[in-house]
């Protein structure tokens, strides 16, 4: 099974680097059934993992993307140093992401065929 890493550096809202790699992560998951998706979330990103997101009708969702995203079986993590830094440590996640170590995104990176970064 071939295991691509999407790391996404970038805010949920404001540039849309969260966006298209998400899109990026649900087209994966869609066409690709023997891919294994893992997206790292850090810097900013880690914001992409909170729950309770509301956006304007007719605007993109970060997290109906990621719920999506992990229900079609990609794994998220999200740095948790990058989520200490922005006050996130007792904030609620989406269900199924979880905070993170650079140990744990270093064993991800050795262990991916392709890493994409947003």
């Amino acid at each position: 099974m071939q295991k691509i890493l999407i790391l996404i550096n970038d805010a949920p809202y404001g540039t849309e680097k969260a966006y298209n790699g998400l899109r990026l992560a649900n087209q994966l998951n869609k066409a690709h059934e023997d891919v294994e998706v893992r997206v790292f979330l850090m810097a900013d990103a880690a914001s992409c993992a909170v729950a309770g997101q509301t956006t304007p009708n007719g605007y993109y969702n970060i997290e109906r993307m990621m719920k999506y995203s992990i229900n079609k079986g990609a794994r998220v993590k999200i740095c948790g140093s990058c989520a200490d830094a922005r006050g996130l440590k007792n904030v609620q996640l989406i269900e199924g992401a979880e905070i993170s170590t650079m140990a744990e995104f270093t064993q991800w990176v050795v262990e991916s065929d392709k890493l994409i970064s947003f």
